[in-house]
C-alpha cells in the first residue's frame, strides 16, 4: 500500500520551510514594513515593489475551475521542470535512490537525475513506442522512488496506453510522474479525472505549449493535498513572480481563444503530414497526438544542417536510440508551415 510518508527523504520530514512576509500575514490591506521591500515604488512605471502571492491562490483558484480539481491539489512551479526538480529533491535520497523512465522520453528527467545525483534506470519503448508496463514493474526495485511517463510523449507523439499507464500506478509503492504538457492537443483525455483514486499520481501540466506562454515559464502538478503540501515545503519563497500570475490569470479568463488555436493547430498538423508524405527523404510519419510530429528520414543530420542554413528550425533527434535519423518538427502557422516546405522542396533538388 502507497505510503507517502515511507518515501519521504528524511531531512525533508523535519524540514522548517522558510516562512516568508507574505506566509505570516495574508491580508491585501494594511501598512507593510514586514518585508523590507521598497515602499517609495519601482524603477518603472508600473508598481512591482510587493512581493507576490508565494501560494499563487487567485490562479489556483481559476484553475480550480476550469480543471475540476481542487485549488489545494495544485502546485504551480516555474515550469514543469521545477516541480520535476522538487519530486527528486524530496523523495530520491542523492547516491542511494533511483527513477525509471522510458526513453525515448522528454531530455530533463534525465538531466534531474544527474543534477541531484540519483540513479536512473531506462526501460526503453517498444519499437511502436509503446510503454511496456510489465519490464517497467520488473525494474523495480526497493530504492525505486519516482517513475516519469510523458504522454503524449515527447518526442514521439504518441500518447501512452491508459491502461498501460494505470498498470504501472497500480504496481508501484512511489510516485509515478505523469507528464501531460501536451494534452490539450490528444483526442485521450487527461488522467485529472482520475486523480483521486491514485494518491502516488502526480499529473505534470504546463502554460507553455495550448495556453502559449511559454516565455512565463508556468508549470502546474496535480496531486494529493499531502504530496501538494510537501512540494510547497521544499520550493523557494516566491517561486512564481507576480506578472506571471497575472498575465496567466489573464489567459484563463480566455479559455476559447485557447481552444482555437489549439483547433488552428491540430489542422495544420494535418495538412502539414500530407505534405511531407510527399518527400521520398521522409520515410516515415509517426502518429501524433501532440503539436509536433516525428518523421524519420533518410538522413537527418543532412536535412537538418540544410534547413537550419536556410533558417528553418527543427529539432534534430537522429542521434537518439529508437528514432535514429528522426526529425520532430513543430506545427507552425500556415505560413511557417509552407517555408518549411519549400525549403525541404529545395533539399530536394
Amino acid at each position: 500500500m502507497f505510503d507517502l510518508n515511507k518515501i519521504l527523504r528524511d531531512n525533508i520530514k523535519v524540514l522548517k520551510p522558510y516562512t516568508s512576509a507574505r506566509d505570516e500575514y495574508k491580508g491585501t490591506e494594511g501598512t507593510f514594513l514586514d518585508a523590507n521591500e521598497n515602499a517609495f515604488g519601482s524603477a518603472t512605471a508600473a508598481l512591482h515593489n510587493r512581493y507576490p502571492d508565494p501560494l499563487q491562490w487567485d490562479l489556483k483558484q481559476d484553475l480550480s475551475t476550469i480543471k475540476h480539481v481542487p485549488a489545494e491539489n495544485i502546485f504551480i512551479g516555474n515550469g514543469s521542470d521545477e516541480a520535476i526538480d522538487l519530486l527528486f529533491r524530496s523523495f530520491c535520497r542523492p547516491g542511494i535512490d533511483n527513477v525509471i523512465i522510458t526513453p525515448p522520453t522528454y531530455g530533463m528527467y534525465e538531466v534531474s537525475a544527474n543534477i541531484n545525483d540519483v540513479v536512473l534506470k531506462k526501460v526503453f519503448l517498444s519499437a511502436d513506442f509503446e510503454l511496456e508496463a510489465d519490464k517497467v514493474i520488473e525494474a523495480i526495485n526497493e530504492n525505486t522512488k519516482i517513475i516519469l511517463l510523458c504522454s503524449p510523449n515527447n518526442p514521439t507523439g504518441n500518447c501512452l496506453d491508459a491502461n498501460d499507464i494505470i498498470k504501472v500506478v497500480t504496481s508501484f509503492n512511489g510516485i509515478v510522474a505523469l507528464d501531460e504538457a501536451y494534452i490539450d492537443f490528444a483526442p485521450e483525455k487527461s488522467f485529472l479525472s482520475s486523480l483521486s483514486q491514485y494518491p502516488n499520481l502526480v499529473i505534470l501540466q504546463t502554460f507553455s505549449k495550448a495556453w502559449g506562454l511559454a516565455n512565463l515559464r508556468l508549470g502546474m502538478a496535480f496531486a494529493s493535498k499531502e504530496l501538494v503540501q510537501i512540494l510547497n515545503r521544499v520550493k523557494p519563497p516566491y517561486n512564481i513572480n507576480g506578472l506571471s500570475q497575472a498575465l496567466a490569470l489573464e489567459a484563463l479568463a480566455n479559455e476559447k481563444k485557447k481552444n482555437e488555436y489549439v483547433e488552428n493547430m491540430l489542422i495544420e498538423k494535418k495538412k502539414l503530414s500530407f505534405e511531407l508524405g510527399k518527400f521520398a527523404f521522409i520515410t516515415k510519419i509517426y502518429p501524433s497526438d501532440a503539436n509536433f510530429i516525428l518523421v524519420k528520414t533518410t538522413g537527418g543530420n543532412k536535412i537538418y544542417q540544410f534547413l537550419t542554413d536556410n533558417k528553418v528550425i527543427v529539432r534534430n533527434r537522429s542521434s537518439i536510440q529508437l528514432i535514429e535519423n528522426c526529425l520532430r518538427i513543430t506545427i507552425g502557422t500556415a505560413n511557417e508551415n509552407a517555408a518549411l516546405l519549400s525549403a525541404l522542396a529545395a533539399f530536394a533538388l
